[in-house]
């Protein structure tokens, strides 16, 4: 019976990682596009993903700053979010948790990613950033608890 109970355990905790993984590519999805909407709109001023490659150490290269971005938000910040998930405040809603969890990350983002940004495009990339992590986040978190059936 012990033997049961613990690939029962194995296979719930595999389910976790993989609809929280689900949920990141779907979130990274909801914030490459809204991304994507800031770039057309500030006729590429930001470059994001450049920015992103050059804090890695890979200057001129948007692909390895996409690359870093999908991966990051697809695998790595989901599976943080799985381990912090009940640690964070305004649950028992893993959107509201998750919404909680993407404000955190900005904090970094907006301070590393800005490149060369200021003056009133500053105060929109900070603005327009924080509302596309807030909706990573939800749907983070939102996609999370559908698949994973939690309320």
């Amino acid at each position: 019976m012990m033997g049961t109970e613990r690939i029962g355990d194995s296979n719930r905790s595999m389910n976790r990682f993989g609809h929280v993984i689900a949920a990141g590519v779907s979130a990274t999805a909801v914030m490459s596009l809204l991304l994507l909407l800031l770039e057309v709109q500030t006729r590429s001023e930001m470059n994001l993903f450049s920015v992103i490659a050059r804090f890695i150490g890979t200057p001129n290269d948007p692909t390895v700053g996409f690359v870093l971005f999908a991966v990051a938000g697809s695998v790595g910040w989901p599976l943080l979010f799985l381990a912090l998930e009940p640690y964070l405040p305004f649950g028992p809603d893993p959107a509201a948790r998750g919404v909680v969890f993407a404000s955190i990350l900005w904090i970094p983002f907006v301070v590393a990613g800005r490149g060369n940004v200021d003056g009133p495009l500053l105060v929109l990339f900070g603005a327009y950033t924080l509302f596309a992590h807030w909706a990573y986040g939800f749907t983070l978190g939102a996609v999370y608890a559908r698949l994973s059936s939690r309320p």
